[in-house]
């Protein structure tokens, strides 16, 4: 069965424009990258979990912010690899300066036989339609585009 990933993507109106809080994964192999590589905070479903508890507890461990509000259930996507994404929006605010991600381990450099911990997400950001469109990976997008749809600010 292919793995399932659930997520939290927070929006916003700033001077009445709609904005998006998208993050950036850690770790050496995403230093450089930047477009096409930000992500709505997610991560995987455990085994009999509910989707929505997970994506709330996926968006606290990788920002440190405890979600409030009221979701709206998007559109499932699917990734290139085949991992279904969940998603729900919440309308919500925070400084992305403040967050506080969760670590992992691997060996770093390869070969090296040391461990090296970094965090899950290394920075967060709020963009607006266009640029997190360009931002986030061309996957989600779809989920910008709802969330679009039915606020009323643009």
């Amino acid at each position: 069965m292919a793995k399932e990933s659930a997520g939290i993507l927070l929006y916003r109106s700033k001077n009445l424009t709609l904005e998006f809080l998208l993050v950036h994964p850690g770790g050496p192999f995403f230093t450089k990258k930047d477009a096409g590589h930000w992500t709505v905070p997610k991560g995987e479903i455990m085994e009999n979990e509910d989707c929505l508890e997970a994506a709330v507890r996926e968006f606290l461990e990788e920002t440190g912010h405890q979600v409030s509000g009221d979701p709206v259930a998007l559109n499932p996507i699917l990734q290139k690899g085949g991992k279904k994404v969940w998603c729900w929006a919440i309308e919500d605010d925070l400084d992305p300066t403040q967050i506080v991600s969760n670590t992992f381990e691997i060996l770093w450099p390869p070969k090296s036989g040391q461990l090296k911990s970094f965090p899950e997400i290394d920075k967060a950001d709020w963009f607006n339609f266009d640029q997190a469109a360009l931002k986030i990976n061309e996957r989600q997008i779809p989920f910008l585009e709802e969330v679009r749809k039915f606020t009323t600010f643009k």
